[in-house]
């Protein structure tokens, strides 16, 4: 079957959309619970951090920047498809002249660009708050890019995996959530005690929150290939799972 354009991007255009139509919780929301981050935590933790000359808002912003992205692109990709399969809407989906290609541009492509604008903008309001600059401008877009896709791929798994609303929301707030608040978003790892230190780097979140933080300060408590390694590993492995979902139906055709 030939690759279906037009179908893809009538997904695309439908599922962009609907951040527009809900666009306070979509945009608004995540935008101002960041800035409260950048100021409540600029201003109790920022004399108390010792960065190396690094201010301390600059430092975090690269960790909320992430902590935003891996939320929205994991929530925005599972809604998007779970809502098909809630409404029974996703048989007309199965029987429609797309593959799984201009499925997952459709989907994951949308979901993916919802949080790239969404980080444009806290980017943006960041700037308005903190005095941050970013050391390899191509190098921070093309992870941040890397990022949205993968954990786009990631809540559209989630999506097909969950059967029922609740279960759209244990892997972000009780997986994720904890994980990238435990991964460096505050704090430079180097600042823990030996012990924890070992810990956190079981955390996978600390290479991408250190891998995202490198492209902004030129400096990170990782090696900028071992974040960009795994990064680009998780990716492969979520476009693996989804094409063993479409190969054999599983809670496709449930």
């Amino acid at each position: 079957m030939t690759f279906n354009a037009r179908g893809a991007f009538a997904i695309f255009k439908n599922e962009l959309m609907r951040m527009f139509r809900t666009i306070f919780g979509s945009i608004l929301s995540p935008v101002i619970t960041t800035s409260l981050y950048l100021v409540v935590f600029g201003a109790a933790m920022g004399e108390r951090m010792d960065l190396g000359g690094v201010d301390y808002g600059a430092f975090i912003v690269p960790g909320l920047l992430m902590l935003t992205l891996l939320s929205e692109s994991t929530s925005n990709a599972s809604f998007g498809i779970y809502m098909p399969k809630f409404t029974g809407a996703i048989y007309e989906l199965l029987s429609a002249p797309v593959g799984v290609a201009e499925t997952l541009i459709g989907f994951v492509g949308a979901a993916a660009v919802k949080s790239l604008i969404l980080a444009a903008i806290i980017l943006g309001t960041a700037s308005l708050i903190v005095d941050y600059s970013i050391a390899y401008p191509l190098l921070a877009l093309g992870y941040i890019v890397l990022v949205a896709a993968s954990f786009s791929l990631l809540g559209f798994i989630i999506g097909l995996w969950a059967d029922g609303f609740e279960k759209l929301q244990i892997i972000p707030l009780l997986v994720l959530m904890p994980l990238t608040f435990l991964g460096g978003t505050f704090y430079p790892i180097s600042a823990l005690d030996g012990v924890w230190q070992t810990v956190a780097m079981i955390n996978p979140v600390v290479y991408l929150v250190s891998g995202l933080r490198w492209t902004f300060l030129g400096q990170s408590d990782f090696p900028i290939w071992v974040s960009f390694g795994a990064t680009v590993a998780f990716l492969l492995i979520c476009i693996a799972i989804i094409g063993w979902i479409f190969k054999t139906g599983w809670r496709l055709r449930e």
